[in-house]
């Protein structure tokens, strides 16, 4: 622990420049030609979620997937503190969406109190915008620069454009900046998508509750098309809109049709309090999106989970792909990785998006898990019992991260009680800290996270309990399919789920997405024993699991000093830093 101390403080003594007595940096030390190093062994940080080398980050910028196969993955970040502010565009990129290779930082304020906030990238292969002759790689990236004022009051927040010639590394501003002018200070987070021969962006009128729609043949001239507006939960602003066409798939995982899903990030005001996403499925004209219903849905049903962002660039009728920002406003500025270890939030690990008719309750977007092969290590434990329990310790995995898979089949529904439960605990036996899950089959067939066992962060916003009713699939609902009846022709019900557990967050996956959750958590001892039981399950029903430990992704990339210094390749480490005043607090 002292020599991870050692590093730490000589990263963020090296990296943050030197403080003046009246609390204002004047900040050299930004690098514009290198990669941010960082220690990635802290016993909080996640091994397979992505999360800055050090500082504050948030919302996911800028996600799209380039011809080779490499995701690119920008974000709201804040180099030089640990809270938020002093907004840049971090950079990192990957083959597999767990291996992250740190890049140099992507944008930058292009001035003192005008900040780089969300936005979105895309490639411009048909050289629409006029950026890139003879080239069919070049990246446009479109955000929104948020200006200040001295008093710290907060001026008009316009839509610009930076470009890219080398595949989405390095960027120029548009000379041509804004290409949408505003005097609002709440009109921002544009996310661009191709449409026919032209393309569309979003951008949220945040405080009139407004999700506005815009139209252009070149990404520089933009005219507005419509709006989309009060609709859901509203709570006090709007942020980070998305729009995507989605398949819709059968139960048997074949695509029946396709649809535009539209989400909306909502903070403050979500319903177990600060931030949240929801979204609303329906049709688009190019112009006007329509919902196909008055339902209100969200993407998670625990707290940690907003401003996700689909990647651009993924094909059409396949799977979208998303990622979100694994914290909420409530405390992201509090938790105790900023002080113990000298960053703060990660994202939500990758997940396969697509719609599909859940029992009962209809059209929903599944968020499952996305491939998570290239990091699946040993099988600890494969086994199959009725009412029983598993009991694991795995305190020698070096990453502290496991994979789990559950599945119970063949249950008699008319059997159940109200004590029928699969229940799933990780625990730390120096501290005595717990974590629980499980889900209730009889009743309202709740399933639930309780992470007030954990007591390494003391917030009264950090709500330790959260549920969803999963209303499980029951093969009554299938047409002459008897293989899963018992004898007396009654049909068996099945329920699943997934889950990774990863030092310091937990993200759940209920009947292949129908149902997700993500909850952060910070132990005062890390959770190295996993135990899992049924209990009054009927008679003929099965349980099978699998445990699986996760290898690190960042192991691979430390150095022989433990530093993960990132893309190295091709870039200038002697090149200039950018020189300007930032405000912050470390």
């Amino acid at each position: 622990m002292m020599i991870y101390q050692a590093i730490l403080t000589y990263l963020l003594v090296t990296s943050l420049g030197v403080a003046a007595q009246n609390g204002t940096y004047i900040n050299p030390a930004v690098p514009t030609g290198k990669p941010i190093p960082a220690v990635y062994t802290g016993p909080f940080r996640p091994q397979i979620h992505f999360s800055p080398p050090q500082g504050f980050m948030n919302d996911p910028n800028g996600l799209f997937v380039d011809a080779n196969g490499t995701w690119h993955l920008y974000y709201q970040y804040n180099p030089t503190g640990i809270k938020a502010g002093n907004q840049h565009w971090g950079h990192a990129t990957s083959q597999d969406l767990y291996h992250w290779v740190n890049q140099p930082i992507a944008l930058f304020p292009p001035e003192e109190r005008v900040y780089v906030f969300s936005g979105s990238a895309v490639v411009d292969e048909n050289n629409t915008s006029g950026f890139f002759p003879e080239q069919d790689n070049g990246v446009v990236a479109m955000f929104t620069l948020a200006r200040y004022y001295e008093d710290g009051s907060a001026g008009p927040q316009t839509q610009n454009l930076a470009y890219s010639r080398d595949g989405g590394y390095a960027f120029s501003y548009y000379d041509g900046n804004p290409v949408i002018d505003s005097t609002s200070s709440q009109f921002r987070d544009p996310k661009v998508l191709r449409y026919g021969d032209g393309w569309v962006a979003v951008i949220a009128y945040s405080q009139a509750f407004v999700v506005g729609f815009w139209t252009s043949p070149d990404l520089i001239n933009w005219t507005f098309a419509s709006n989309f507006t009060r609709h859901g939960l509203l709570g006090t602003q709007y942020e980070c809109p998305n729009l995507v066409k989605m398949p819709v798939r059968d139960r048997d995982g074949a695509v029946v049709d396709e649809k535009f899903v539209l989400s909306v990030s909502i903070q403050p005001g979500a319903p177990l309090g600060g931030s949240i996403t929801e979204y609303f499925v329906g049709s688009f004209n190019g112009t006007h999106f329509v919902a196909s219903d008055a339902v209100t849905r969200l993407t998670d049903f625990a707290k940690d989970n907003y401003a996700a962002q689909f990647f651009s660039g993924v094909a059409e009728g396949q799977n979208q792909v998303s990622i979100g920002w694994a914290s909420n406003w409530q405390y992201a500025q509090q938790v105790p990785t900023g002080n113990l270890e000298g960053w703060r939030s990660a994202m939500s690990v990758p997940r396969a998006n697509y719609l599909v008719e859940a029992p009962r309750i209809g059209m929903v977007m599944a968020n499952d898990i996305f491939d998570i092969s290239s990091v699946l290590d040993t099988r600890l434990k494969t086994t199959t019992f009725g009412n029983g329990s598993v009991l694991l310790d795995y305190s020698t995995v070096e990453s502290g991260a496991l994979y789990l898979e559950v599945n119970v089949t063949g249950i008699n529904t008319t059997l159940l009680t109200e004590f029928s439960t699969f229940n799933l605990s990780f625990a730390s036996p120096a501290s005595g800290e717990i974590l629980q899950s499980g889900f209730y089959f009889g009743g309202d067939n709740p399933f639930f996270i309780n992470r007030g066992g954990i007591k390494g962060f003391d917030n009264i916003f950090f709500t330790d309990k959260f549920s969803t009713a999963d209303v499980y699939h029951d093969d009554d609902d299938d047409d002459d399919d008897d293989d899963d009846d018992d004898a007396s022709g009654k049909a068996l019900a099945s329920w699943s789920m997934k889950a990774v557990i990863d030092r310091s967050i937990f993200e759940v996956f209920v009947d292949r997405g129908m149902h997700a959750g993500t909850a952060v958590f910070y132990p005062l001892q890390p959770l190295t024993v996993v135990h899992m039981s049924s209990r009054d399950l009927p008679a003929g029903a099965s349980v099978s699991v699998d445990v699986w430990s996760l290898k690190s992704s960042w192991a691979k990339y430390e150095n022989e000093q433990g530093l993960v210094v990132g893309n190295l390749t091709g870039w200038d480490n002697n090149s200039e830093s950018m020189v300007y005043e930032s405000s912050f607090a470390l």
